[in-house]
């Protein structure tokens, strides 16, 4: 089965082709960031725009690399939600009308679920069952993945996104759109124990997650110092470093806990988060000691791409789902309430 995967939820258009034989044909990335920096975040209406103006050229390119013709496809998968209106629609239009001009079938994709089955786009990928760290700016998710689409959560952040708190505490830095990877490099060159922050809801049983309090506590620090202008250069590492630190401590602590209560011995982690550096170090250490395996998407797949789409499509086309006509897209869209589909492609 080979798929044309569309990935339009936020920031960034994806397009990809995969092809369950063969693995992946090609793909293609358009990141917005440099326009959404000058306004320290993504303006919705700009992001649909350049929707509109990357999308079909980069399925020509795409399909130029893959060696592909509309008559070799098997389908043309789109994220469909959660993220931004107006950009979910461009992608599932552009996507519905080529299945629907191809004469092929489509399938809307869970951005979420193309995060979850991120890693097995590599060699040695996981099964079904696992456990999974969602991280990401938008949402911060643990969730036991028995199989395709039957996923049981086990807990949420009741705030801020890990990632949002990330970018929000960077911003409060004057680090620029986006923070969070800059927060990161800042805190390579952080003195250890200069400050410690608290590791939210980890002093009481549970799962659930808060990065709103810690993000708090880090102004509140900012503030004791004299406020951003007053922070010298060692400051702000100091202080970058002790948000990390924090932050990476609640999820591990909460991954570790997860593992307890379910039994599991394989933990997926993806999202933008995941490429932390620091997360992967300490949660490697603490899941060894488990006898866990923990299984990372690449860095290419960290954050949003059509790589994940096409594939989550090909399996959820191998499992027999389709698009109606109507094209519809789903802003907010649980992650339970997917429904659980058999597959034969892998």
């Amino acid at each position: 089965m080979r798929v044309l995967g569309i990935e339009s939820s936020c920031d960034e258009t994806g397009v990809a082709i995969f092809d369950t034989e063969q693995g992946l044909l090609g793909q293609a990335l358009y990141s917005q960031i440099d326009m959404h920096a000058a306004y320290g975040g993504v303006v919705p209406e700009l992001a649909s725009r350049d929707h509109v103006r990357r999308l079909l050229p980069l399925v020509r390119q795409v399909m130029s690399e893959a060696g592909t013709t509309p008559e070799q496809l098997d389908g043309v998968a789109f994220t469909a939600g959660p993220g931004l209106a107006g950009a979910l629609l461009v992608g599932a239009g552009v996507g519905r009308s080529l299945a629907y001009g191809w004469g092929l079938p489509a399938v809307p994709v869970h951005h979420m679920e193309g995060h979850l089955l991120a890693p097995m786009l590599e060699e040695d990928g996981p099964d079904f069952p696992f456990v999974a760290l969602l991280v990401s700016g938008g949402h911060s998710l643990l969730l036991e993945a028995r199989a395709l689409g039957d996923y049981a959560p086990l807990g949420e952040s009741v705030d801020d996104a890990a990632g949002e708190a990330f970018d929000k505490v960077a911003k409060m830095m004057g680090l620029g759109y986006p923070g969070g990877p800059r927060l990161a490099k800042l805190a390579e060159s952080g003195t250890a124990g200069r400050f410690r922050f608290p590791r939210p809801m980890t002093d009481r049983p549970g799962l659930d997650m808060s990065f709103s309090g810690l993000k708090t506590f880090t102004l509140n620090t900012i503030n004791d110092l004299g406020g951003v202008a007053a922070l010298s250069e060692q400051d702000r590492c100091d202080i970058a470093l002790a948000f990390q630190e924090a932050a990476v401590d609640t999820l591990v602590i909460k991954c570790r806990r997860a593992m307890e209560q379910t039994g599991a011995k394989r933990l997926v982690v993806a999202g933008g988060v995941s490429a932390n550096v620091m997360l992967r170090e300490r949660l490697d250490a603490a899941m060894a000691k488990k006898g866990v395996r923990v299984f990372y998407p690449g860095l290419a797949y960290c954050t949003d791409n059509g790589a994940m789409i096409a594939y989550a499509g090909a399996l959820r086309l191998a499992g027999g789902e389709r698009s109606g006509l109507p094209i519809a897209v789903r802003p907010r869209w649980p992650l339970s309430e997917l429904a659980p589909l058999s597959q034969d492609a892998s």
